[in-house]
């Protein structure tokens, strides 16, 4: 799916927002503390989870004043921030919505929920957020007082990815420099230093407390039991206190919801439409290839933000040629790696080789890792046991080598493909030792 980014207006102030399927019924969706529009939409996973909402919804996104897309103006209060949705739902014609918010974003769904409920149809919260404050009377926030004075104190290294290991632990265990990478564009992109932490100051002295037994609207709470960033005692807490609301406790250590969606998004497709999401499953074999580029921190810092973005621009562009000419999937591109999946091994192995040659002429060093095992596909979605090993195998390659685990090198035999051991490695989160090999060029 595509759409147009368009601006409502709000007063003097113009917010940018798209709108992705037709529903019935219309779901708005409050995101968390930083938001662009643009960068969120190059994330495949981020994509992904719009794309399934929307197929059960006409769905509302949104940058908030000041940031991303939006007019860069002053934060505004809660109830400048709650005519802002009125404003976009306005503009897209909505007289009521299904109201979700995320993390942060789920302080501003709660109130507009309390403040307006001629306007929401139901309300969902996902990871949300109650109070940011820690203190004796409310044990589950995220910083103390002076905690968050020190934070808000240095503003140095805004810009380079620092809090996706906590956001995202997931993303940063299997590349942390991918995830590091990603994570530094949207901040760069979300807005500056004095912006960011003049609404983090704002968010930070909002408690939803009181107002929770006055949301009358049907109410989901979807909460990871071991997020974080946002712990779960808020989940428990908001499905307490708002009447009537229905709690998912789901597994999982990330805070943001469209890594590994499937169980939060079948929660809510079922309390909105009432109905569970068919989801088509399909396992086999297959060969999963994991590349990215070594030094690129390097490179950014001495090419700067433009001459950067064109030479990954080429450096993806020729990946996607060698993948297409062995007859791969490309999967996934998440900063500047590729997940792609073959089903063959000697074709993602002959491919892996000649992209570290291809991008090599371009003055750029890759790595790559390869594993074959079963892979599930949920919504056209690889993953499983096979996807975590290739991502760990990639992450003991040196640049321009090729790994590739012992299941690979079994099944390529009499292919004339020659490997050298490089030994047996114990594998982040992935039972038994690995015995690893790289291949010969």
């Amino acid at each position: 799916m595509s759409s147009v980014i368009r601006y409502a207006r709000n007063g003097d102030i113009n917010i940018a927002y798209r709108v992705v399927g037709d529903g019935p019924p219309d779901l708005i969706f409050i995101q968390g503390n930083i938001t662009n529009l643009d960068i969120y939409w190059d994330d495949r996973r981020y994509r992904v989870f719009c794309e399934r909402l929307a197929a059960f919804s006409r769905l509302i996104l949104f940058d908030k004043r000041g940031m991303g897309l939006s007019d860069r103006v002053e934060t505004g209060t809660m109830d400048d921030r709650m005519d802002d949705v009125r404003a976009v739902l306005d503009a897209v014609g909505s007289d009521r919505a299904v109201v979700m918010g995320a993390s942060e974003g789920g302080l501003l769904a709660t109130l507009f929920a309390a403040a307006h409920p001629e306007r929401t149809e139901s309300l969902v919260l996902l990871g949300s957020e109650v109070r940011e404050e820690r203190d004796a009377t409310w044990p589950w926030g995220e910083y103390t007082r002076a905690e968050f004075d020190e934070v808000m104190a240095d503003w140095s290294r805004w810009g380079e990815g620092d809090g996706v290991a906590k956001r995202a632990p997931s993303l940063a265990d299997a590349d942390a420099q991918a995830a590091r990478e990603w994570w530094a564009r949207l901040q760069r992109n979300a807005g500056n230093p004095r912006s960011i932490e003049a609404f983090n100051r704002a968010s930070f002295g909002t408690d939803t407390r009181a107002i929770l037994p006055s949301i009358h609207a049907p109410t989901l709470v979807v909460h990871r039991r071991d997020d974080r960033a946002v712990v779960v005692g808020n989940g428990r807490y908001l499905a307490e206190h708002i009447p009537g609301a229905k709690y998912v406790e789901i597994a999982g250590i990330d805070h943001i919801p469209w890594i590994e969606p499937d169980e939060a998004l079948g929660a809510i497709q079922q309390f909105v439409t009432g109905a569970l999401p068919v989801v088509e499953v399909d396992r086999v074999l297959a060969t999963v290839l994991f590349t990215d580029v070594v030094g690129s921190t390097a490179r950014l810092a001495e090419l700067g933000d433009r001459e950067w973005a064109d030479l990954l621009a080429e450096h993806h562009a020729a990946i996607r040629r060698e993948i297409a000419r062995f007859r791969g999937e490309e999967v996934d591109t998440a900063g500047d790696g590729f997940l792609a999946v073959f089903d063959g091994p000697a074709r993602a192995v002959s491919c892996a080789l000649s992209s570290v040659l291809a991008v090599r002429e371009l003055g750029l060093e890759i790595r790559a890792g390869l594993h074959t095992g079963e892979i599930v596909r949920a919504a056209g979605e690889p993953g499983g046991m096979a996807v975590h090993i290739g991502a760990r195998i990639v992450a003991l390659a040196n640049s321009g080598e090729v790994l590739a685990s012992s299941t690979v090198r079994d099944l390529v035999a009499g292919s004339g493909i020659r490997f050298v051991d490089r030994g047996t490695h114990r594998l982040k989160g992935v039972p038994d030792r690995w015995r690893v090999f790289a291949v010969v060029p």
